[in-house]
């Protein structure tokens, strides 16, 4: 795992000859903007200007966006794309708006964007550092208050570029939401290739984004369901090497893995629980599939359910107190309830059709589940089983994941007729829908906790 240093704060502008300022923590709430979300639509008329980010100097560099210029341009764009994509803000920016100096980006001229409209205001810089590594810094603007609201610095390896946007981003994001950031996030997923009865499905990775896709198995064994492990530093997923299920730990940081589980019987969808120690995985014995409870380190496994049919998935609460899980014990998939040790199981899922894949909010009010009336929908509903509301309304819409600060829900969409698979994902508003770009059908993802 490549690592990115978060600088001291400490902005030098040796250019303008001035002293270099030890950034000040960031205002509390109170000052400035309000940072309480109530309405959207409140938040997406906010003007919030992106600007291109400066340099000192503009010389080469070994990342893949060229020089720092360069890099200014395409940080400040991606930036701009988060924020834009998020649903929550629609930014101006970066083309179209005036370029400030390198000098300029810690004092801007504020005049000129209050006669733009503009409320907020981003801006940075981009500086090659003696190493060979880059500095990134960035700055957020109350206009209307000729005030600064918050900066922040990184050092990153020509590679790991994209991470100082993404954290600028999540740095904007959280100081005008007062909500969690999400943005320097890796999604795991399923990407898939070949003919619809022979697909080969690989365990790849990429940044919240879509961008930065690697692969991590050959797909010589199908590999299904990935998850993250609560620290980022390893994937969990389902592997069918020479028939055989077996449950796999991948590490991020050593790309090696390891065996959990393997089991001649049918398994399915692996879980982490909160604490990162227990596997939740799902298994079918003389055709009665139950939900069983496994070390990270192996071992013998706890049957949880015991209930004919079939139960299946398993996603803890934020709290590690309770699970959530599908079952067809009263005729058809819906959704149930239970205690960590398996006790207390109820069902919640009362909406008609049928009820699968649930997946527990990171903030731990709501569950995202797939509804399966005609067409399959992302839909989301309380722990208790009230507020139903549908997200998707597509052909087939279904295994939904959420993002870190559990604002947003990701899943997978089948066309139909082909078979083809790819991930989008859709606000809690359910009016921000988008499709993330991968080089071939994806499904089954898996969004990340925040990177360290």
């Amino acid at each position: 795992m490549k690592s990115m240093t978060i600088l001291a704060l400490t902005f030098a502008f040796a250019a303008s000859g001035a002293q270099a300022q030890e950034a000040q923590p960031a205002p509390a709430p109170s000052e400035g903007i309000e940072v309480t979300v109530s309405d959207d639509a409140e938040w997406q008329d906010l003007g919030l200007a992106i600007t291109t980010f400066a340099t000192d100097q503009d010389v080469p560099t070994r990342a893949s966006a060229g020089s720092t210029a360069q890099l200014g341009r395409e940080v400040s764009a991606i930036i701009a794309a988060d924020l834009r994509n998020n649903g929550l803000f629609k930014p101006s920016g970066p083309q179209g708006l005036p370029q400030p100096s390198y000098e300029q980006v810690p004092a801007p001229d504020y005049a000129v964007w209050q006669g733009r409209s503009a409320d907020m205001l981003v801006q940075g810089y981009v500086r090659a550092a003696g190493n060979g590594n880059l500095t990134v810094g960035c700055y957020l603007f109350d206009v209307a208050l000729s005030q600064q609201l918050g900066k922040a610095g990184w050092e990153v390896t020509p590679g790991d570029w994209r991470r100082a946007a993404h954290k600028c981003a999540d740095m904007v994001y959280s100081r005008l939401s007062g909500e969690s950031p999400f943005f320097d996030s890796k999604i795991a997923y399923i990407a898939e290739t070949g003919p619809k009865d022979r697909r080969v499905k690989r365990l790849a990775i990429m940044d919240s984004d879509g961008a930065n896709h690697t692969y991590i198995t050959s797909g010589q064994a199908t590999a299904l369901t990935p998850r993250y492990s609560p620290d980022y530093s390893e994937i969990l997923y389902l592997s069918y090497l020479n028939g055989s299920p077996s449950i796999y730990i991948y590490n991020v940081a050593s790309g090696k893995q390891r065996l959990v589980t393997r089991s001649a019987n049918p398994t399915f969808a692996p879980r982490w629980s909160p604490d990162g120690k227990w596997i939740l995985y799902s298994m079918a014995i003389s055709g009665n599939t139950d939900i069983y409870r496994i070390s990270v380190n192996g071992g013998s496994s706890q049957r949880l359910t015991n209930a004919p049919g079939i139960d299946i998935g398993g996603s803890y609460s934020p709290d590690g107190s309770r699970i959530v899980f599908e079952s067809d014990r009263s005729g058809s998939q819906q959704v149930y309830v239970m205690n960590a040790d398996g006790s207390g199981q109820r069902r919640i899922s009362f909406f008609g059709g049928r009820s699968a894949t649930p997946e527990w909010s990171p903030r731990g009010d709501q569950i995202a589940f797939t509804h399966m009336g005609g067409n399959f929908r992302i839909a989301v509903m309380s722990p208790s089983g009230g507020s139903m509301r549908f997200l998707t309304d597509s052909w087939q819409d279904e295994a939904p994941t959420w993002s870190p600060n559990g604002r947003i829900v990701q899943f997978f969409r089948t066309a139909r007729g082909s078979g083809a698979a790819s991930i989008w994902q859709v606000d809690l508003t359910g009016r921000n829908e988008r499709r993330l770009p991968t080089p071939v059908g994806a499904s089954d993802p898996a969004w990340g906790p925040v990177r360290p």
